[in-house]
């Protein structure tokens, strides 16, 4: 049994359960439609979404229609948004599966990516659900804005660690933190504890970010992998670059960035640049301030009742930050 299969175990019902509510929630009465969604369910990957959101709500309680609902509404907003997002990177694959725009073009993709945004819009109105509504409309925004923070910022490389935190706040933390709030409301708690539980899963999110970062250099600090310089070619503006950047002498920062704007494609000079953070600690730095939002996150799940989903919760934040790739 994978790691993944022993953490789903307090939820193997809610899942099973959420699929044919999920498929449903996609309908549509057109058919070219109906067929792409019929291929956006096939290619759906670990379900790590709906876990933040049944765990979350079986930490105070049942799940109910309205914990459905959120998981639902989720999936459907961030499948919109990754749809949206292959057409915006120009990406052929996504998960070893061709993206919507390879097969049906671009102005297929954009369609589809609103027509599932209006779905998730729409299942939260239709029900009556208005602050869950608020809690995923919050989380578009938020996405939306910290892409575009980070492609303003990529074009001078001027990035702080401020903004850098910003920018993974935004772009990836606040989505799983989206679930773990929309998890906890959904079981009618109050304010205070759907908003720790948002924080619960921000600081899981930047974790989960700070471990990919670390991909990027073909190590976590254990593992030794083969850099990957995906990042750097992309001109992303990591928490080891980052770091590296920071703790530089002039010339060598003007050395870097010089690199990383006009050499990019050069894996040469590629493989220089990961040599430098390697060198100047910047892993090192990068592995604990993971480890520092992981013990953040585990730290508010001390707070409330030590039942099967809440060690469940424990597992899967272990998980983010252990996993090989």
């Amino acid at each position: 049994m994978s790691k993944i299969d022993q953490i789903k175990k307090p939820i193997e019902q809610e899942i099973k359960e959420f699929e044919p509510r999920f498929r449903a929630s996609m309908k549509s009465r057109v058919s070219l439609l109906d067929k792409i969604m019929h291929y956006i369910i096939k290619r759906k990957g670990k379900q790590m979404r709906p876990m933040f959101v049944f765990l979350s709500a079986k930490v105070f309680g049942q799940t109910n229609d309205s914990t459905y609902r959120a998981a639902a509404m989720i999936e459907l907003l961030h499948t919109a948004t990754l749809v949206h997002d292959d057409v915006v990177d120009d990406a052929n694959k996504r998960r070893g599966f061709w993206s919507i725009n390879a097969i049906w073009k671009n102005k297929i993709a954009v369609l589809v990516g609103d027509y599932l945004l209006s779905k998730g819009l729409l299942l939260a109105v239709e029900n009556e659900e208005f602050g869950l509504l608020k809690i995923m409309s919050n989380s578009v925004r938020e996405m939306s804005e910290g892409e575009l923070l980070q492609i303003e910022k990529a074009r001078k490389l001027d990035i702080t660690e401020e903004i850098y935190y910003d920018i993974i706040r935004q772009k990836t933390a606040t989505l799983i933190a989206a679930c773990c709030a929309a998890g906890t409301a959904s079981t009618n708690q109050s304010k205070e504890e759907v908003e720790k539980m948002r924080l619960f899963g921000e600081y899981t999110g930047i974790a989960f970010q700070i471990k990919d970062d670390l991909f990027d250099y073909g190590s976590d600090g254990e593992t030794i992998g083969k850099p990957t310089g995906i990042d750097i070619k992309e001109k992303k503006m990591t928490l080891p670059l980052i770091y590296a950047l920071n703790n530089a002498t002039p010339s060598d920062k003007k050395r870097v960035i010089k690199t990383i704007k006009k050499h990019n494609e050069n894996k040469k000079k590629v493989a220089e640049v990961i040599d430098f953070v390697v060198k100047s600690g910047g892993l090192d730095y990068a592995k604990k301030a993971m480890l520092n939002y992981k013990d953040k996150a585990l730290a508010i799940l001390q707070e409330f009742e030590q039942n099967e989903a809440n060690k469940a919760l424990a597992e899967l934040v272990n998980y983010t930050t252990e996993r090989k790739k």
